[in-house]
């Protein structure tokens, strides 16, 4: 329903535009603003935590991938590592054969022994020649695959970086919407807590009404002693008076032992 409102507003405004002219365009961006700004201020504060929640998440697949990618270059890292340390050690082998051989050329003799076999000085001669344009071909290619050795460590360090970076990002994301969710239940308190001041009001009117009720049937019942004693009626009861309370006192315990010696008499 809002995106349908939108695209109707926007339709409207467009066409406002055109019959307006440039002055039409500037009022339509000046109103688009104003109905964007409308629509995510009316969107309720819960559905974009929510929203927001589910960004996050949707992280986790690119996180995952990238895990993937760098576990799968750890591999092939460790690989040419092992590729690079053979190719030394076999480099360092084949140096070895050539020196040896370049030793024996320089001897002077005819002849040479290797494995039980014999060579002239011109076969070894173009042994070790052919050896050594080997031996440089496979040090420059060893030197190459250093270099890219030493590329792909430095950019699998930055995917570790990278990748550390985006994972504490979305931990402080998760931290961020969590404080927001908080804060948005601090103002629901509130929000309660005024509602709650808002009954106390009601509260304090049936009070009121209560005491209003009472002081009328007080009225009431002073109208009825007011109908039962008439004013300058004269009072025939005469009314006993207190007293001093040690009269009262002395009087109603000989009143009891008059009492008890009447009972007395009657039982002799």
């Amino acid at each position: 329903m809002v995106k349908k409102f939108i695209i109707v507003g926007s339709a409207a405004l467009v066409l406002v535009g055109v019959l307006f002219g440039r002055e039409g365009y500037s009022h339509i961006k000046t109103s688009l603003g104003w109905v964007r700004q409308s629509v995510r201020e009316s969107v309720p504060v819960e559905f974009e935590i929510s929203r927001a929640r589910q960004m996050i998440k949707d992280l986790e697949p690119e996180i995952h991938r990238n895990m993937h990618l760098i576990a799968k270059e750890e591999v092939d890292v460790k690989h040419l590592r092992e590729q690079l340390s053979d190719a030394d050690k076999q480099l360092v082998k084949n140096r070895s054969d050539i020196e040896r051989l370049t030793s024996d050329l320089k001897s002077g003799d005819r002849k040479f022994v290797y494995c039980g076999r014999s060579y002239s000085s011109k076969q070894v001669e173009s042994d070790v020649s052919r050896r050594f344009e080997q031996y440089k071909v496979k040090e420059a290619t060893l030197g190459k695959l250093s270099q890219v050795l030493s590329a792909r460590e430095k950019g699998l360090d930055a995917g570790r970086e990278k990748l550390k970076a985006m994972q504490a990002a979305k931990t402080q994301l998760e931290v961020d919407v969590a404080n927001l969710e908080a804060r948005q239940e601090m103002v629901k308190v509130a929000q309660t807590t005024s509602e709650f001041n808002f009954d106390d009001s009601r509260l304090s009117r049936t009070k009121q009404l209560l005491r209003d009720i009472g002081c009328r049937i007080d009225v009431a019942e002073k109208l009825v002693n007011a109908e039962t004693t008439y004013p300058g009626q004269i009072n025939l009861d005469d009314p006993k008076s207190g007293g001093d309370i040690a009269d009262q006192i002395t009087a109603y315990f000989e009143d009891s032992r008059q009492a008890e010696a009447s009972v007395a008499v009657k039982l002799d």
